[in-house]
């Protein structure tokens, strides 16, 4: 399995269908938003942030697959797992045991040379309270899922990662 990981982080197809998952789910997201208006807090803008960044490095994976950068998105791809993880379970742990002394920010923070709440409005602007559930699956909110979502990606990286140091199997049709 592990021989099989390695063969498709080198390739092309792998790493974009981890950017279409992360897109897909930057889709449903959208959705939520604005055709079901649900409002979305600073947690669930911050959560979308890392899931593009997951997207990114699915992308930045299929540039050039044989090259060091592949190392390079699997950092990509680990961080955004790990930072998304951490912000579901926040965001969930506060949602499961509300206080008052526990409330997130009115508006996310952006580096100033990223304004992305500027730029894209529709897409980076919170106006949820992060506290309040507002949609359930199977009796999971959606930070629940977020949690499960992001860490399959962080699994699925790390594995990735230890597929690295295996040797990937030679295609051919003699083998020796």
């Amino acid at each position: 399995m592990l021989q099989y990981l390695n063969q498709c982080s080198r390739g092309r197809g792998a790493w974009l269908l981890m950017a279409l998952t992360a897109f897909a789910l930057e889709l449903v997201a959208l959705w939520f938003q604005h055709v079901m208006k649900l409002q979305p807090c600073v947690l669930c803008i911050y959560e979308r942030c890392a899931l593009f960044g997951v997207m990114g490095a699915g992308l930045l994976g299929a540039i050039a697959p044989k090259t060091p950068l592949r190392f390079v998105a699997l950092a990509v791809w680990i961080y955004s797992a790990w930072r998304g993880l951490e912000l579901a379970w926040q965001h969930t742990m506060m949602q499961l045991h509300p206080s008052p002394f526990q409330v997130c920010d009115f508006a996310a923070r952006f580096p100033t040379w990223l304004p992305l709440d500027k730029w894209l409005p529709q897409v980076f602007v919170a106006t949820g309270d992060c506290s309040v559930r507002q949609w359930e699956f199977l009796s999971l909110e959606m930070p629940q899922w977020l949690v499960g979502i992001f860490a399959a990606y962080l699994i699925v990286a790390l594995v990735v990662v230890i597929a690295q140091f295996v040797k990937p199997k030679r295609r051919g049709i003699f083998k020796h």
